[in-house]
């Protein structure tokens, strides 16, 4: 039977409002803005999160990014608590508050009932399919794919009952997890995070999984699909390193996203109390835990997780009853989820690809526009789609699936070694086709059209030119080379 939870929140067929998806992370405590009134719209259009691009607002931010790391310290009164959580989170807790205010306990909206319609409704039927269009979904939700898609599964799963979710803290968890996310990052946004929880849940339904996963396991690995990129900047760590981000200082150039993403994330859980029902002990588990999983997303670290899980299978000695082998398995398991984007069907697989390298491309315009050395893969005028797509399956992908096939011979792991097979063949090929060219064209005419058919994204935005202008701006303590 269905069971229809309810809670007074804004339906999913309508978008989440202005005044709460406009925000962006931090309140400001410059002389520029004030606590109590509204932001100025210039800082709102250069702080991006705790990853400011406005120098200006660099104290606050690190203010908020240190006490967010001891935000769940007990003290010794509730009333310097209250203090902190309004200080790191003011704008968040006031619209929170107003979003919830004045609508009666006794008359609640349904979720699954009325909101949950039409064809949105229909394809939550079918999530455990490979081949599920999250782009589609995304639209048919308004853009609320992640709040959506999480919420049902977790509901799925029956983990809301089990572990006594407040159904209000969950929802207002989900959509501040969904807004810290970067809409104007063209890969590393929540459409992502929503496309890796759905392939999560691929992988938790797989034998191997599903026959040995606690429901704590599974817990830990929807939520850290749903958050293992949040507050993504749309650029890599080596970026930051090199422009002496504060980020990089404070964790002291070592996993810096991964480690911000799974702070941002145990502040939020903290902020909404989440898990605040149960013990002390528990809560800081589940955030270590859910920490470990983040973790092991970072790709420099590739090797190292590949070695192991492959040294297990020649050994054989993986044992699913033994919490340490799990917890590995879900490590590796959202390993495959981040990157599983060329194991997609062809039609998903090439928008995935256009838009992380033109993410690529965007942070090579920054750096050329500051005069730094442009990282690898992120020129636009010495890489394509196709090759930056070739050589991450070829050194990438390939192996860490082969080993993934290893330990899951299924028919969901054949199928996706094939796609990538089939998108690896088509990337190639449209790697050696000649781009059309109309016969009126000039010859430096046509060339130059070739050169922008390579790069351009397939969401239509336009791409930044080197020396042009970007929609970001170089991040605090840069420095020109």
């Amino acid at each position: 039977m269905e069971v229809c939870y309810q809670l007074p929140v804004l339906p999913l067929d309508r978008p989440v409002p202005k005044h709460v998806l406009s925000r962006r992370g931090a309140i400001s405590f410059s002389s520029s803005s004030s606590l109590f009134g509204a932001p100025d719209p210039r800082q709102l259009s250069q702080r991006r999160g705790a990853i400011s691009y406005d120098s200006s607002d660099q104290t606050a931010l690190y203010i908020r990014m240190l006490a967010r790391l001891g935000c769940g310290s007990t003290s010794a009164s509730s009333d310097p608590e209250r203090r902190v959580h309004r200080l790191l989170s003011f704008q968040r807790y006031l619209h929170s508050s107003r979003l919830l205010r004045g609508v009666p306990q006794q008359i609640p909206l349904h979720i699954l009932d009325e909101d949950y319609t039409g064809q949105a409704r229909c394809m939550l039927e079918k999530v455990g399919n490979w081949n599920f269009d999250i782009f589609l979904f995304d639209r048919l939700t308004n853009g609320n794919s992640l709040i959506t898609l999480t919420f049902h599964l977790l509901n799925q799963y029956g983990l809301v009952e089990l572990f006594q979710l407040d159904m209000v803290k969950l929802w207002r968890f989900l959509v501040m997890v969904q807004e810290d996310y970067h809409s104007d990052n063209p890969y590393h946004n929540a459409v992502h995070a929503a496309d890796v929880t759905q392939a999560m849940y691929c992988y938790l339904r797989e034998p191997m999984l599903a026959k040995s996963l606690t429901s704590k396991d599974i817990l830990l690995g929807l939520l850290a699909a749903a958050t293992h990129d949040l507050d993504h900047p749309g650029v890599n760590q080596p970026f930051l390193i090199k422009t002496d981000h504060y980020l990089a200082t404070l964790y002291r150039n070592t996993s810096v996203l991964e480690n911000h993403h799974w702070k941002s994330a145990v502040g939020l859980l903290r902020e909404t109390g989440l898990f605040s029902h149960l013990p002390a002990e528990d809560r800081l588990n589940m955030e270590r835990d859910l920490g470990s999983l983040i973790l092991a997303t970072d790709i420099s670290r590739q090797n190292d997780y590949l070695s192991r899980f492959r040294l297990h299978l020649d050994q054989e000695n993986l044992c699913m009853s033994t919490a340490s082998h799990r917890h590995f398995v879900l490590q590796m398991a959202l390993k495959c989820a981040d990157i599983c984007n060329p194991c997609r069907p062809w039609e998903l697989s090439k928008q995935w690809s256009e838009k992380v390298t033109e993410e690529f491309f965007q942070q090579g315009d920054i750096e050329k526009k500051h005069k730094l050395e442009v990282s690898p893969l992120c020129d636009r005028e010495m890489n394509t789609v196709g090759n930056i797509q070739i050589g991450f399956m070829t050194y990438v992908a390939e192996p860490l699936f082969a080993e993934w096939a290893r330990f899951c011979d299924t028919r969901l792991s054949q199928t996706m070694l094939g796609h990538m097979g089939l998108n690896k063949a088509s990337w190639g090929g449209l790697q050696q086709e000649p781009a059309p060219v109309s016969e009126e064209a000039q010859p430096s005419t046509a060339c130059a059209d070739t050169g922008d058919a390579a790069t351009a994204p397939s969401d239509g935005s336009t791409a930044t030119t080197a020396g042009g202008t970007s929609s970001k701006e170089i991040p605090q303590g840069s420095r020109e080379s």
